[in-house]
């Protein structure tokens, strides 16, 4: 028993793990490369299509034959051909019959066979049943004509093809998709009639080049309708590296004031589009849609249905915007990596494709035409010795009567084969009659007549691609068809800016003295009845839409803009202004603004200065902000004040020592940023001391009425009431009534 131990332990290899593993994993890496995920340039199929396919043709499921459980298909697979998981052989079988999965289905399935929604849905292989398409026989029509290999099934019990003799470039025309280790494969669909032209210009014309071949094969040819938008140029690049993309947008059109979508991208599914754009509008980041609905039925496979909110919507901007934000747009990867004639994957180019495949076919029919020739030839000489049988008939009897030997003896005395003598002794009685005879001869001046026609085919390359050429050309007549995914030139998506998506609905805005701040839906909001935080108080509140910018004031003269949506609810006590910006150290919030870009406010300090700003210009993206009012200390800034007419409005100033001017509001420029000029005179000891400076500013439309606060008396002048008041830009302005002097308010009423 010991020595036997030692003998095995002696035969033993022994070697580095790394070894073992390295060796183990290239040997698997080459298994899933050569026999699972890769195509072949040849047939265009994988090695399980090509038994899927070959197994259905064993069973006789011919276009013509009647439907057979898909189990029992899925069951000769892989009992005979393919000894892998059924569920997955299933599944590619599956594939093969979906008209929305490939371009050219090869398999007519019945049942369930899964939807453009979910082409996962597909019924159990137990339920549906299946037979060949008539596309089929453009890979199995040669295949018993000596045209393939034979190969070993995995258990040696029985002969698959190595390949299938395709008739036309399947590898182009239903595309495939595959990952293997290390590589993968993205080979997009293409028109049979144009990859065929191709194929035509290319025998006719083996110097033709990659340009000339675009001519024809202008761009993949997808299963749906959608529009291919990629560039001409960008297809070009393509087909020249064998890498790239191809972008599919969904076509639409309008009706009725609604946008229709008739024809969605390759392989997207109409509810998950659905899903995509309703998320949209239940985020209200779609005002301008007012339903979705789905539409889709037998007659209209792709029919979805945008209903804008008014025929004011610009349904060609909406429809770029979706295409931009959801699947009605989509980019397809393209690698055209294939098993090519040589046996090894490679990225080819579309003329290495087409060529490589002809040198295929080509070979194919010349396989094809030599087994035919030899079969010809086989049958001459029997009919040859058949021949002799009737011309020597009566001596033929008696040899097979009377001879103990009689083929021995044919072949001695008529100088036969054994092949030709074993022919004769097969006659039946009734076939010595003349009619036979002359049926003979008629078949061997026909079958020398195809003889002579095969070897000057065989022995003419030209005849033989011509022939190659005549029988694409057939096919393309009989399989071919319209381009159905077509080539559009179209603007590049854009997605709309976030506040046209924006829900534009009125909104309050309100500043707290601390720089708390918050919104309020509506503008019949009273700040003043709001809660505050112990310690705050109402600083200002701006009226606009939830769309809009609004617009902060600091005590440095520094603007920020914040999203009026962003901001916190009014409900609570709102947020610091500064969780959105970041002011300077020590600065405070001192007025908010909010309105259309074109909205006009006056800018103001207490020292006596101001100018009139577009709102627009104070717009800012950073959270840093940008300077508009240039204030010199111990100036303050005042709160800004909305302007209601830039034409014929008015600016109303009241300082601390009780003086009131009510000035031209077209006296002041209009200014980007800056200081300014002079409101109110007031004595530059007096702004230098503190002794005097503006309380407050505001600005009137001319028949609007001024409300004064001081305390908690308040003072209301009328446009008639004010003309005391009224003096041109820079004066000194009146006093005002005993009782009013100390204004800690100025507002139009």
């Amino acid at each position: 028993m010991q020595e036997n131990l030692s003998l095995e332990f002696e035969h033993r290899e022994a070697q580095p793990l790394y070894e073992f593993t390295e060796r183990a994993y290239l040997d698997y890496s080459m298994y899933v490369i050569l026999d699972r995920a890769l195509p072949h340039i040849g047939d265009g199929l994988k090695p399980v299509q090509r038994r899927i396919i070959y197994a259905m043709s064993e069973l006789g499921l011919s276009a013509t034959a009647k439907f057979k459980k898909s189990a029992r298909t899925v069951g000769d697979v892989i009992g005979k051909f393919h000894p892998h998981g059924d569920s997955a052989c299933y599944e590619a079988m599956v594939l093969m019959a979906q008209a929305f999965s490939y371009r050219y289905p090869i398999i007519d399935g019945q049942g369930n066979w899964g939807s453009t929604d979910d082409p996962k849905s597909f019924a159990a292989m137990r339920y549906t049943e299946a037979k060949l398409r008539p596309y089929s026989q453009t890979l199995l029509a040669e295949l018993g004509q000596g045209t393939v290999d034979w190969i070993p099934n995995f258990d040696g019990t029985l002969k698959e093809p190595k390949l299938l003799p395709a008739r036309l470039p399947n590898i182009l025309l239903n595309g495939a998709t595959g990952i293997a280790v290390g590589m993968a494969t993205d080979i997009p669909p293409h028109n049979l009639t144009e990859v065929a032209g191709a194929c035509i210009r290319l025998l006719e014309q083996p110097a033709t080049t990659l340009e000339e071949l675009f001519d024809y094969v202008k761009g993949p040819d997808f299963p749906t309708e959608a529009e291919i938008i990629t560039p001409a140029a960008e297809l070009l690049a393509l087909y020249r590296s064998g890498n790239g993309s191809v972008k599919l947008r969904a076509r639409w059109e309008q009706e009725g004031g609604n946008a229709i979508v008739t024809a969605l991208p390759y392989q997207t599914s109409g509810n998950r589009i659905m899903e995509q754009v309703a998320a949209q509008m239940q985020a209200k980041k779609l005002p301008m849609l007012e339903d979705l609905r789905d539409e889709s039925d037998h007659e209209n496979p792709t029919r979805l249905v945008l209903v804008p909110r008014s025929n004011r919507v610009n349904l060609a901007e909406l429809m770029s915007h979706l295409f931009a934000t959801t699947d009605l747009e989509r980019s397809y990867r393209v690698n055209l990596n294939m098993i090519g004639a040589n046996g090894r994957p490679q990225v080819k180019d579309l003329k290495t494709i087409l060529s490589e495949w002809l040198q295929y076919r080509t070979e194919t029919v010349r396989r094809r035409l030599q087994h035919r020739l030899e079969q010809v030839q086989q049958r001459l000489h029997v009919l040859a010795g058949l021949m002799v049988a009737y011309l020597n008939i009566d001596e033929v009897i008696r040899i097979i009567r009377e001879e103990d030997h009689p083929r021995q003896e044919l072949m001695e005395r008529f100088e036969l084969s054994e092949t030709q003598a074993e022919a004769i002794l097969d006659l039946r009685l009734r076939r010595l009659a003349k009619l036979e005879e002359i049926k003979i001869r008629g078949e061997l001046d026909e079958l020398e007549r195809e003889r002579a026609s095969l070897q000057q085919v065989l022995a003419a390359s030209a005849r033989l691609k011509k022939l190659v050429k005549e029988e694409i050309r057939a096919d393309m007549e009989q399989y071919g068809d319209a381009r159905r995914a077509p080539l559009a030139q179209r603007a590049e998506a854009r997605a709309m800016a976030e506040a046209r998506l924006l829900p534009t609905e009125p909104v309050t805005v309100i500043l707290s003295e601390k720089g708390w701040v918050r919104a309020a839906k509506g503008h019949d909001i009273d700040p003043q009845t709001l809660n505050y935080r112990a310690g705050d108080g109402f600083r200002q509140a701006a009226m606009g839409r939830s769309n809009q910018l609004a617009v902060f004031l600091d005590s440095t003269g520094r603007c920020y803009a914040v999203p009026s949506h962003l901001l916190p609810s009014a409900r609570s006590h709102g947020e610091p202004v500064s969780s959105w910006i970041t002011p300077p150290d020590g600065a405070a919030m001192v007025g908010v603004m909010l309105g259309e870009a074109d909205a006009r406010y006056f800018l103001a300090t207490d020292a006596g200065y101001g100018f009139v700003v577009r709102l627009g210009d104070l717009y800012v993206k950073n959270k840093a902000g940008k300077s508009a009012l240039n204030v010199t200390p111990p100036a303050l800034i005042l709160p800004p004040a909305p302007v209601p007419d830039p034409q014929q409005g008015l600016v109303a100033a009241v300082s601390s020592a009780g003086r009131l001017l009510v000035t031209d509001l077209t006296g002041f420029p209009q200014l980007a940023r800056g200081k300014g000029v002079k409101i109110m005179q007031i004595p530059p000891a007096h702004l230098k001391n503190r002794d005097e400076y503006l309380t407050g500013v505001t600005a009137l439309g001319p028949k609007d009425k001024l409300r004064l606060q001081a305390g908690k008396r308040h003072l209301t002048l009328k446009p008639k009431d004010w003309s005391h008041y009224h003096n041109e830009r820079g004066r000194r302005g009146n006093v005002l009534p005993r009782g009013y002097r100390q204004v800690s308010a100025i507002q139009p009423d």
